[in-house]
């Protein structure tokens, strides 16, 4: 039975929402008006306060209706039907809830809910301003999921909006009424425990970037060109680390999920994320030498508002559809590509017009920086991850170029890299280089008066350690039949030297009982980063390559054909140091560890349902005996590889996952499987499987005399008769 209550509700709660924000914003506003920082209309004050708990109270009654649409499988309405299904575990509903544009907006607006109360909390002086950017950004935001008409205007898209007002099909027009069994699903890629916890993770960091720039704002909107840099500064701080996971996390996902082959791939919708936060990590910089040395404050007043705008940014590029198919996980254009561009548009010009009208007001130190001011080699660091940012978002933003030239009249031939990750990693390492050396030297310089004696001296010992070990890995790599090109040389040498040099600096500060050594810290955290990046992505090795002699395919690509293994089912190949063994295709049974041998399970009319064949057991414990029904879930194919060490003896088995998919381009929705050892993993996918439901062309029938032993050809393929 068609369920429209629960739609009608969380709509309504979405139109409470965008209302409240709107008072909210207003009353904020006049409350501050004409005030001096940290004095306030008290009614105004009041009117406001009470909107944005209003506000925040239909906020997650819209959380609250659309996750219960999700969760009780109401799949007449087009986002729970598009997203999920029946057979969901509920941690995988929880990112069906996200999945769609409407989810991550609505994630992204509850998490600057949060912030907003602990603003009004705990910085009550500065309430009045901050929480009037705050509600005027969570008025656009709220725009976006509000699904309104006026005068033919779309205003957001609705996570509320019925399957039969979405789909225009024939089933809708004899049966209004009509609702499916099933859903779509969650796309496969995203089934997968990271998902659960990245997306939020990651909308909490580029919430926490509107923090700063609220406080920015507030400060040249009130004149406070200086105080708002304490309360920013916290902010800043926990914004650069929760983004900086939420980024690590969603490249974890990559290296479990995505046949990359590692970490990163410089796919647009990463570097969207990645030139934010480069900003942000800067900006942080730029706070903590105006705490220490008051300098570097138009700066800061710069950074903070770029950091916040570029987020904007990558929303834009995300969501507007404008990437196409640059992207292998963008969002599809909803139709609201000409709100983003006002969205962004509005911050941005109520930013730099503030900014440029307050500029001369703001600041500037008259104090001249040297060699030996650490506050120069600190700015200078800063200089080259903002470097970093922009050699990334000018390349990314080519299909953005492209889009705006089609739209005034101008066709465009500018084409993304061929080779996004050589175009990318050859500035991008010498960024690394830069990070590395700056953050050692000014970490050393930080906590010293500096001269020539007194810098060579703190110098001397973590840069020889450095060359020595830098030389001493050189040489491990040559003794191994590798080579290390200049960049990786350089890398190697400074990613040692940023992590000795304030390795030697933490140890000093807790010798003199100094807590203050959080800088020195995070500094050897990105400097072994910086190595693990440089070993894991310089010196992987393809151990699949194709040793036959024979093409497996005039069909597949030449690098398929190359660096790939054809396993025939209990035949062994060999791969690498390996003899490795393909022993049959498994399949997800819940409640059972591990994957179950499909040869045990008989499918029935129900894809969801099998009949054991016999003992599906693990050990002593069986879970389900032969003729028991078992829930399975057939979506995925699990191919068990057998790996054995062709010295040692030493076994292991992946289970690489495939998926059929005719949606997903080639036809293939692969996974890898991994095994971890101390300083390498193996890697493991599959890269074809043969079509399962598609009818073979076959050549003529030819009749052969064989003797055991004998081989034969057979198009592309060769067969042995052995018994």
């Amino acid at each position: 039975m068609l369920n429209t209550f629960i739609g009608d509700a969380g709509h309504l709660s979405v139109i409470v929402a965008f209302v409240a924000a709107t008072v909210a914003a207003y009353a904020y506003f006049m409350a501050s008006r004409n005030q001096p920082l940290g004095e306030t209309d008290a009614s105004w004050l009041r009117i406001g306060r009470g909107a944005f708990l209003l506000h925040g109270a239909a906020v997650v009654s819209v959380i609250a209706c659309l996750f219960t649409i999700i969760y009780t499988h109401r799949y007449e309405y087009y986002y729970a039907w598009s997203h999920s299904s029946n057979h969901l575990p509920v941690y995988y509903m929880i990112s069906c809830f996200w999945e769609g544009q409407e989810g991550s907006f609505l994630l992204w607006i509850f998490w600057q809910v949060v912030l907003g109360f602990l603003i009004m909390r705990f910085n009550r002086r500065w309430e009045a301003p901050v929480m009037a950017i705050f509600a005027g950004v969570q008025l656009f935001l709220t725009s976006m999921i509000l699904g309104v008409v006026l005068g033919g205007v779309k205003i957001g898209s609705s996570p509320f909006i019925l399957l039969r007002d979405f789909l225009d099909i024939p089933v809708f027009k004899t049966n209004p009424n009509f609702i499916p069994q099933d859903g779509t699903g969650l796309n496969a890629l995203l089934q997968n425990y990271w998902m659960v916890i990245h997306p939020p993770t990651l909308f909490l960091g580029f919430a926490l970037t509107l923090v700063p720039f609220a406080f920015a704002i507030a400060g040249l909107w009130k004149g406070e060109y200086t105080k708002w840099v304490r309360p920013a500064l916290r902010w800043t701080l926990v914004g650069g680390l929760v983004l900086g996971v939420g980024i690590m996390m969603g490249a974890y996902w990559a290296y479990e999920t995505l046949n990359f082959g590692g970490y990163w791939n410089w796919d647009p919708v990463e570097n969207a994320v990645y030139i934010p936060w480069l900003v942000l990590v800067a900006s942080l910089h730029g706070l903590v030498l105006w705490q220490r040395s008051r300098t570097a404050l138009r700066t800061s007043f710069v950074l903070v508002i770029t950091t916040f705008l570029l987020v904007l940014y990558a929303t834009f590029l995300t969501r507007s559809g404008v990437l196409g198919n640059a992207s292998v996980h963008s969002f599809t254009d909803l139709g609201l590509s000409g709100q983003l561009i006002i969205y962004l548009g509005a911050f941005v010009v109520l930013a730099i017009a503030l900014l440029a009208y307050r500029w001369k007001h703001i600041p500037i130190s008259e104090k001249e920086l040297t060699t030996y001011n650490p506050e120069l080699w600190v700015f200078v660091g800063a200089t080259v991850l903002c470097l970093g940012a922009f050699q990334v978002l000018v390349t990314t933003s080519i299909p953005v170029y492209n889009a705006f030239l089609g739209f005034v009249g101008v066709k465009s031939n500018l084409a993304l890299p061929a080779d996004q990750i050589q175009h990318y990693t050859k500035i991008q390492l010498w960024m690394g280089v830069g990070v590395a050396f700056f953050s050692g030297l000014a970490q050393i310089m930080w906590w010293q008066k500096n001269d020539k004696t007194s810098l060579t001296n703190s110098l001397t010992v973590p840069g020889i350690l450095s060359l020595l070990s830098a030389a001493l890995v050189i040489l491990l790599v040559q003794y191994y039949g590798l080579t290390m090109s200049l960049t990786y040389i350089v890398l190697l040498t400074t990613g040692i030297f940023g992590v000795l040099a304030n390795l030697s600096m933490v140890i000093t500060l807790m010798r003199r009982k100094v807590s203050l050594s959080g800088g020195g810290v995070a500094h050897i955290g990105i400097a072994l980063m910086l190595l693990g990046i440089l070993a894991s992505a310089g010196y992987s090795k393809i151990i699949s390559q194709n040793v036959s002699g024979l093409l497996y395919s005039r069909e597949f690509p030449e690098e398929t054909n190359r660096d790939n293994v054809l396993l025939w089912r209990n035949d062994k190949a060999p791969m690498g140091k390996y003899d490795v063994s393909y022993t049959g295709q498994y399949i997800d049974v819940p409640k059972v560890p591990g994957y179950v041998d499909k040869q045990l399970l008989f499918r029935t009319a129900d894809e969801y349902k099998a009949l054991a064949r016999a003992d599906i057991k693990r050990g002593d414990k069986v879970y389900y005996k032969a003729g028991d029904t078992v829930d399975i879930l057939p979506e995925n194919t699990y191919y068990r590889v057998e790996y054995k060490d062709r010295k040692t003896g030493e076994a292991f088995v992946l289970y690489p996952r495939g998926q059929v998919n005719e949606e997903m381009g080639e036809g293939l929705l692969a996974s890898p499987d991994i095994k971890k050892f101390l300083d390498h993993d193996i890697y493991s996918h599959i890269s074809a499987v043969p079509p399962p439901d598609k009818e073979k062309d076959w050549s003529e029938v030819k009749e052969h005399v064989l003797s055991v032993g004998d081989t034969i050809f057979l198009n592309d393929y060769f067969a042995v008769f052995r018994g």
